[in-house]
């Protein structure tokens, strides 16, 4: 009869754990926000798993303290809301933990340079792009890999589906890929260098729009036709 007390008292302690921990899971899973689904790369990913590991640790194994458990599983939650606040402020962090996009494909080439960064294979490469339904890299402008590893592609003009070619207009290829300019009120001159775009024609560009500074905008970019898109900062 102990032993069955004590066995029935396991069971609804397990029920306690359990439950405690998913609402704590499902309270941190809404304060860190719909990053860890939507944008998933690397580091979201282990840390995604961390936290359902810790979780399941305090549900399942009675000689983990609870409170302990607890603990570890927030303050695990608030270093990644607190590293995620961090890689929004600091681009140089931001490289670091998640990476860059890295290029595939540029202008109907492989790049076998991004192919060697993203450790590719022709294989895999053909792969991705036979998943969108393309199966010739002839088709494709630019093929990019995003960091969440997802490909993003931009198909030449000549093959966008019923449009241009089909009526036998003109089919322009895109004079640039569209870039990030400004983020976040700074330039971004790495890209400006890759484009052979100088500050002076940015400059240029926002004071035609009205725009005499630089902090004034919150993001801008280059459009595939050579012109700039600009968002200003609100409240300024």
């Amino acid at each position: 009869m102990e032993l069955e007390g004590l066995l029935e008292l396991k069971f609804w302690e397990m029920l306690l754990r359990t439950t405690t921990a998913f609402i704590i899971l499902l309270i941190l899973a809404r304060i860190m926000g719909k990053k860890q689904i939507s944008q998933l790369t690397f580091f979201h990913y282990v840390t995604g798993i961390t936290i359902g590991s810790i979780a399941a640790e305090i549900s399942v194994n009675s000689e983990t303290h609870f409170y302990n458990g607890s603990i570890s599983l927030i303050w695990w939650a608030l270093l990644t809301v607190f590293v995620n606040f961090l890689t929004i402020k600091s681009k140089n962090l931001r490289k670091l933990l998640d990476d860059q996009p890295t290029i595939l494909i540029l202008k109907g080439k492989i790049s076998e340079q991004g192919m060697k960064k993203a450790r590719f294979t022709l294989n895999d490469l053909n792969m991705m792009l036979r998943e969108q339904g393309i199966f010739t890299v002839t088709d494709v402008n630019y093929a990019i890999l995003e960091t969440n590893g997802e490909l993003s592609v931009l198909k030449k003009a000549s093959q966008e589906p019923a449009t241009r070619k089909d009526v036998n207009a003109p089919s322009p290829e895109p004079k640039y890929l569209p870039t990030e300019i400004i983020s976040d009120g700074k330039l971004m001159k790495e890209n400006l260098t890759e484009l052979h775009l100088t500050e002076e024609w940015v400059y240029l560009q926002l004071k035609k729009k009205g725009i005499g500074n630089v902090e004034q905008v919150f993001y801008a970019e280059i459009l595939g036709d050579g012109t700039l898109h600009v968002d200003e900062r609100t409240g300024q």
